[in-house]
């Protein structure tokens, strides 16, 4: 009977630890897209039909951005282009769909 209490408690510690949890609210996924989309490679601004919106901030970013001229090949690579892009952003203020930080070094998820 203790037996069961211990593996019992030991369950509840477990699923209420933070440690142990997962966010499932993480716009971003492992294979660092949102929605299908690639967070990577050559990127647009818009101001009109963007493929996603975000916010830029300097705390808790959904993903990192370094800006690159060359091989937008990696999670948070991005280089500006005007033509043939692949992925449209626009920058809100308000419900974005993901929060960025320019970095200079180490781009992808925090």
């Amino acid at each position: 009977m203790l037996f069961n209490f211990q593996i019992i408690f030991l369950l509840s510690v477990l699923m209420g630890s933070p440690a142990v949890t997962t966010r499932t609210d993480d716009p971003v996924d492992k294979t660092c897209s949102f929605k299908g989309k690639k967070l990577y490679g050559k990127i647009k601004f818009v101001e009109n039909f963007p493929d996603i919106k975000i916010k830029i901030v300097e705390n808790f970013p959904d993903l990192k951005v370094k800006l690159v001229d060359n091989f937008p090949d990696e999670c948070g690579k991005w280089q500006i282009v005007e033509n043939f892009p692949d992925l449209k952003v626009q920058i809100v203020e308000n419900f974005p769909d993901l929060k960025i930080k320019f970095v200079d070094n180490f781009p992808g998820l925090p």
